[in-house]
């Protein structure tokens, strides 16, 4: 076989997604970075849905499943209500610290 040939999958970061620390610290960097790409926060918790339950999810979210692919979509745009339910049902939460 040689190399052009070769079929290669898309990575996708949800399949390596394995425990809560993983959650959690994907979702820190997101945060990290979403001074410069607001987008960062709502994409990574499109991608630790993906690596969960989606339709479980959707259910503690109080949303469709669809509805709920579409707001973490790359083209999605959910509200902070949104995000924050996500996060919740995800046993997660936002804390600020101060640093100064």
């Amino acid at each position: 076989m040689t190399e052009k040939s070769k079929k290669y999958k898309p990575f996708d970061a949800a399949e390596y997604l394995d425990d809560f620390d993983d959650l959690a610290a994907y979702l820190e960097i997101a945060l990290e970075n979403s001074s410069e790409d607001p987008t960062a926060v709502p994409r990574a918790l499109g991608v630790i849905a993906r690596s969960q339950n989606m339709s479980e999810l959707a259910r503690r979210v109080g949303m469709s499943r669809d509805g709920l692919y579409k707001a973490l979509s790359a083209d999605g745009n959910p509200t902070w209500s949104t995000i924050l339910k996500v996060t919740t049902a995800l046993g997660l939460r936002f804390e600020l610290h101060s640093v100064a």
